[in-house]
């Protein structure tokens, strides 16, 4: 965790301060490249890296033809599988939480406040940015440990001993419920730290800022050495995170056409689908009816029970997968029905994915809700609407492209998830990330090449979107900058 944390915050603070700050070549391209390693799980990075630097590889090959070394007693290469290789692999893909986060709040700083800085003689990087952006850095960084202490595909295929490990290997390997729910209990400890300090940071948080519309940040124009530096400096973690290991991707499906079984990733990709629809469709049914009673129709303790339900995001799946199965055998025992089968079925899951993901979905939908202004809810009581109607007419149609967004962003979760379907997964049933791991586990990388490719490939429509909703805030403020000026010129 210190150490993916603190790899991340290197490549999520300086692009997002690159980007924002300077302007320079390829900087439009940067802007929503930047984000594309979010779209590759963890533990597809760890699998392509691991292939690209041992021994055998193509890195190490060259190295070997370019100084003459004959075998490995003639030079010391680092083992990507390895503390220092999980780091620097799972900070390659979880850096984007930061740069978003930090990229917003990085906008929406206003001009004053650096030139406030520049007059006092401070860096305004160290002395104005960054404490401004705390709050947003912390919530991000929060994210990024979360998904660190909730990774197992990494760390199992590295061999690293870690908790969430430890609970897969105790349940399964060992087949003690009770003793993987100890190691949950203790997961739980960290998490709930985590989950105050992002709350903790939330809450110095602000909508709204105290200066004009005109005090919005221009980049600053480079050229020569500084360009090529902001240019490096964006483009290493894009290479790191993305680049490489869909090249790497690319060439394994060339190679190993021959030995890839289309018919089942086809199977395997439809199944996945299905189940990745099902499960978002149903967050987002459950969050649309739970943020919009929350809001209009709930007191503080209905409040109270929707937060608590939107924590679900925040644990590992190794847990919730612990706690689903063991509430199941209670349900089971305490109505007297011959339910547990059900334990490892379809429906178990989908229920999982629904605790799992529901944040995800809350948030989306809250995020649209906190922008309707009360107003037109009594405009349709005055118009003589009742509740069911005023959701129909009303809120949903404003609330639509945040249910749309939350949807997509829910389906590539599922899509991705990896631990919680490996523990509750029926008999026989795959999905495009367990198809991976299956494979890549047993080094045949060839073989989950093609699966592994469309998981990545999926994954890039929300990361566009993503970068469009901040596109939006720096469109926002220019709006606001030109209707001043057209009201100032106006009163002159």
């Amino acid at each position: 965790m210190l150490g993916v944390g603190t790899l991340s915050l290197i490549f999520g603070i300086s692009t997002a301060w690159t980007v924002t700050r300077y302007d320079f070549p390829l900087k439009s391209i940067f802007e929503w490249a930047l984000l594309l390693p979010a779209a590759v799980p963890a533990y597809i990075i760890a699998y392509t890296y691991t292939d690209f630097f041992e021994y055998a590889g193509p890195v190490q090959g060259v190295l070997r033809d370019l100084f003459g070394w004959e075998n490995s007693k003639d030079y010391w290469f680092p083992n990507i599988r390895s503390m220092g290789g999980a780091v620097f692999v799972m900070a390659s893909v979880l850096y984007p939480y930061i740069f978003l986060m930090a990229r917003a709040s990085f906008i929406a700083t206003p001009l004053s406040y650096y030139q406030a800085g520049s007059v006092h003689g401070k860096n305004v990087f160290l002395h104005v940015a960054i404490p401004l952006a705390r709050p947003s850095i912390v919530a991000g960084l929060a994210l990024v440990l979360m998904e660190t202490i909730s990774d197992f595909g990494t760390v199992d295929y590295f061999a690293l001993d870690t908790l969430t490990l430890g609970v897969f290997n105790v349940w399964l390997g060992m087949n003690s419920l009770s003793g993987a729910a100890q190691i949950s209990c203790v997961l739980f400890i960290f998490v709930v730290v985590l989950l105050t300090l992002e709350s903790m940071a939330r809450k110095r948080q602000r909508f709204h800022e105290r200066s004009s519309g005109q005090n919005v940040v221009n980049p600053l124009p480079t050229r020569g050495s500084v360009a090529l530096a902001c240019i490096i400096i964006c483009a290493l973690p894009l290479v790191f995170g993305f680049v490489i290991p869909v090249s790497v991707l690319l060439s394994f499906i060339i190679k190993g056409f021959a030995v890839i079984d289309f018919m089942a990733i086809f199977t395997t990709t439809l199944t996945s689908l299905f189940l990745a629809v099902t499960a978002s469709t149903l967050v987002m049914l459950v969050s649309v009816v739970m943020i919009i009673v929350s809001a209009y129709k709930s007191n503080n303790f209905q409040k109270a029970l929707t937060f608590l339900s939107s924590c679900g995001y925040a644990f590992p799946g190794t847990i919730l997968a612990v706690g689903v199965v063991v509430f199941v055998g209670w349900l089971n025992d305490l109505i007297y029905f011959h339910i547990s089968y059900f334990a490892g079925g379809l429906i178990i899951l989908l229920f999982a994915y629904t605790l799992r993901f529901l944040a995800v979905g809350n948030g989306a939908i809250r995020s649209g809700i906190t922008k309707i202004h009360p107003s037109l809810i009594d405009a349709g009581r005055t118009m003589g609407f009742n509740f069911f109607k005023i959701i129909k007419k009303i809120i949903i149609p404003l609330i639509y492209t945040n249910i749309l967004v939350g949807g997509i962003l829910v389906f590539v979760d599922i899509l991705k998830e990896l631990p919680m379907t490996l523990l509750l997964r029926p008999f026989n049933f795959e999905t495009l990330a367990t198809y991976v791991y299956q494979y890549a586990s047993d080094e045949m990388l060839e073989e989950s090449s093609l699966a592994a490719i469309i998981i990545v490939l999926t994954g890039v429509g929300p990361v566009i979107l993503l970068n469009s909703a901040i596109k939006k805030i720096s469109k926002r403020k220019e709006s606001i900058i030109k209707s001043d000026l057209l009201t100032s010129g106006v009163h002159n």
